[in-house]
């Protein structure tokens, strides 16, 4: 069954008064989405702004193109590209986007791949164990779960998910393999809850943590922000700013940090000039009437720095 694609962007007031989309400015969403964001910022920036959107997701990409070439926005503002924002630089640079204004990068899954049972991002519908966000490429979520050995399998969803019960979960996961392979996420999120005996103690469903830790591990989401991150500062121009929205804590810590180590906070600069001023000391959160209109911003941190 094909989902019509939906996603509902987070903080979008936030991003915009964080990038401050000036008009002429240029603009780089290396997380398009639905196109959200980014229809908020070009409009901002018109006349004469240019948006380069990037995406690993197709179905994404073309749902964003389909709704932002219906706008009035100016065709020529507009640059799509389909790939990962881990090679910001190389994408940005290969369509005359060398010094840009401000960039977005809005981390984690959107409600249209969570709510698309064939993607297998969800534990709530059963569906392939895929989680693949570029779906025409790379190992899925299944081939992790049935050739990983137990040793790495307990370590990714301990180090991805903070999971306490990752070695139980992942030397039951080992036990069933061995009578059939692992598909679907039904089947995975059931052996995930008998390994961690939930008894309904938990806010959170017991197959969340390990869910999120093979997502991770699938598409290198960790690794992938750690390479864009000092690309995006190399690609801002004095005074352009950097705006990431996180949605769990090692996302967050790894913005966090990189901020700070880029203000010079503490020396951490190691006697380098400082490149970034940090705008939010503490994240910005959903208020009371985001959360009314869209719970799944209810985890949603966005850090901002500007270029010095």
């Amino acid at each position: 069954m094909t989902v019509p694609f939906h996603h509902v962007s987070v903080l979008p007031q936030a991003v915009l008064d964080a990038l401050a989309p000036r008009p002429g400015g240029v603009y780089i969403d290396g997380t398009l989405g639905g196109g959200g964001h980014a229809q908020a910022i070009l409009a901002a920036a018109q006349p004469d702004g240019r948006l380069l959107g990037i995406d690993a997701d197709p179905a994404a990409l073309a749902a964003a193109q389909s709704r932002l070439t219906a706008t009035s926005l100016p065709a020529q503002s507009l640059t799509f590209h389909h790939g990962r924002f881990g090679a910001l630089a190389e994408i940005a640079r290969g369509y005359g986007f060398t010094e840009v204004d401000g960039i977005l990068l809005d981390l984690g899954v959107s409600s249209h791949q969570l709510d698309t049972p064939a993607r297998g991002f969800s534990f709530n519908t059963d569906g392939p164990l895929d989680m693949r966000l570029d779906p025409t490429r790379g190992p899925t979520a299944a081939d992790l779960v049935n050739s990983l050995d137990e040793v790495t399998l307990a370590d990714i969803i301990y180090r991805y998910g903070e999971e306490r019960g990752s070695r139980r979960i992942a030397r039951l996961i080992v036990e069933r393999r061995a009578q059939r392979p692992i598909s679907g996420t039904a089947e995975l999120a059931a052996l995930v809850a008998r390994a961690t005996r939930a008894g309904g103690r938990e806010r959170i469903h017991p197959a969340t943590r390990t869910f999120q830790a093979l997502r991770i591990a699938v598409n290198g989401e960790l690794d992938q922000l750690e390479l864009a991150l000092p690309q995006a500062v190399e690609l801002l121009r004095s005074g352009g700013r950097l705006a990431v929205i996180s949605f769990h804590s090692l996302e967050d810590r790894i913005v966090k940090l990189f901020f700070r180590a880029e203000s010079g906070y503490g020396g951490s600069m190691n006697e380098r000039t400082p490149r970034l001023s940090i705008i939010t000391r503490k994240p910005i959160e959903a208020d009371v009437d985001e959360l009314a209109r869209n719970p799944r911003a209810r985890s949603a941190k966005l850090r901002v720095a500007e270029r010095l």
